[in-house]
């Protein structure tokens, strides 16, 4: 099993405050795996046996619910944890994580998770700060489904992608992964034929780009300002 360089992941968040030697001994328990594009990484539902940290690529965690509608959750990007059911106290995957472009993580058996954390609480305050971050998304998102249109929606969703993934380019900025029209559509709680509508309008007025799972905000403070008003029109 190849060691693991602590100089590429010691400025990461969930390191933040662990010393070298201390950093040596968390990497010792991991293992880090690749895996290809559209390959499944846990499904839902499935024993929780590791935990992972995102290195490379980008990784879409899903729900299917009770009726068989699925809905995308969240994305995660390099540097991110995921798979971190036992720090919610679940035996489970809540959802199934696929890789969205070639990836790579690190692994920890979720048998090594209380031995970490009693060694290194430097990593349990870590950890708890993402899932507290993660928890106040999810709020966020709760909220904009109960009170916001769906373009509102829409565009709110795009314009997290574009901060946690985003790629800036002469003409805007670039979603910097593959993401479909069916997918923003599950992250938004509508349909893929009204996403194309309204992307189909705000492509008319210049504000995005999209083609074949590429996005681009051509216009990022028009979005932004689209969002907002937006918002005024639904109050």
């Amino acid at each position: 099993m190849a060691k693991v360089d602590t100089s590429l992941v010691a400025h990461l968040p969930l390191f933040a405050g662990i010393k070298p030697d201390d950093l040596k001994e968390v990497l010792r328990e991991a293992h880090s795996a690749r895996y290809p594009r559209h390959s499944t990484i846990f499904e839902q539902g499935a024993d929780a046996q590791s935990f992972f940290l995102l290195l490379h690529g980008h990784v879409r965690a899903a729900k299917t619910t009770p009726t068989g509608e699925q809905i995308v959750v969240r994305y995660v990007a390099p540097g991110e944890t995921f798979g971190l059911a036992m720090a919610i106290g679940l035996a489970q995957y809540p959802a199934t994580a696929t890789a969205v472009d070639d990836s790579v993580a690190l692994i920890w058996p979720t048998a090594a998770w209380p031995r970490l954390l009693e060694r290194f609480p430097a990593l349990a305050a870590n950890t708890m700060q993402a899932v507290g971050t993660r928890l106040q998304e999810s709020h966020t998102r709760i909220l904009e489904m109960s009170t916001q249109q769906v373009e509102q929606r829409v565009a709110h969703a795009l314009l997290r992608l574009a901060k946690q993934s985003g790629k800036k380019l002469d003409q805007g900025i670039e979603i910097d992964f593959p993401i479909s029209r069916q997918d923003i559509a599950q992250m938004t709680g509508t349909t893929l034929h009204t996403v194309s509508r309204i992307l189909s309008g705000w492509e008319s007025q210049g504000l995005v780009e999209s083609g074949r799972q590429r996005i681009i905000l051509r216009d990022p403070h028009g979005f932004v300002v689209l969002a907002e008003r937006s918002a005024d029109s639904a109050s």
